[in-house]
């Protein structure tokens, strides 16, 4: 008799196995980052088709093997579909879906990532913030849930109200992260800072940042 776990989480990336499935990694609130078998997901009319794609976020029945999982079933809650048609927020989706592939693991608790990347996703779809301010706070606050942020630099000086917002940042309800905008100088001492810390804890590079340094650059 097989058993099966049902999941609750969101899909990071899919990588193409033989001729029509994919082998998907899901970050979910139980068990931490996994990698699952989405059989046949690559034909269309598989019904783990749409299931199997970044961003995906929803409960997922797997079946449990001696050595990995299969998807069974999905129930997507949130397709995201508003990404589809804006290429600069679906770069930075891809950038935060990369991010939370690098910090978490497997049978880790995971849940305050899997909070801040569904909440980060939703900012970027709403387009009531700035694409780049949902960057910064996302950085900093994956850094702080990893226990890894430096703080702000002590040779760069700030303003005030910086100091506030990467207060609140780091305190702050994930839930209640994206409620607040700031002033451009404010923006652009955030971003330098989450620059600082990411390049002293972030051992890679990141495709999906290549991407999107590209895309402001031609801005």
């Amino acid at each position: 008799m097989r058993d099966f776990a049902a999941v609750t989480g969101m899909v990071l990336k899919t990588i193409p196995v033989g001729e029509y499935d994919r082998n998907v990694t899901i970050l979910t609130k139980e068990r931490g980052k996994i990698s699952a078998f989405a059989r046949g997901a690559r034909r269309q009319t598989s019904r783990l088709c749409a299931a199997a794609n970044p961003f995906s976020f929803g409960t997922f029945r797997l079946i449990e093997g001696k050595s990995a999982y299969n998807i069974a079933e999905a129930d997507i809650s949130k397709y995201f579909e508003g990404l589809r048609s804006d290429y600069e927020s679906a770069c930075y989706g891809m950038y935060f879906l990369e991010t939370a592939d690098y910090y978490t693991r497997e049978n880790n608790d995971e849940k305050e990532m899997l909070r801040l990347l569904y909440q980060s996703i939703r900012a970027l779809e709403s387009g009531r913030f700035q694409n780049s301010l949902v960057r910064y706070i996302f950085e900093i606050r994956a850094m702080v849930i990893n226990g890894e942020f430096p703080g702000i630099p002590e040779k760069m000086t700030v303003d005030d109200s910086t100091r506030y917002a990467v207060s609140f940042i780091a305190q702050t309800p994930v839930e209640k992260l994206y409620t607040f905008t700031v002033t451009q100088n404010v923006l652009e001492e955030l971003g330098r800072i989450g620059e600082c810390g990411r390049r002293r804890v972030i051992d890679r590079d990141f495709k999906s940042l290549d991407v999107l340094d590209k895309l402001q650059l031609k801005n």
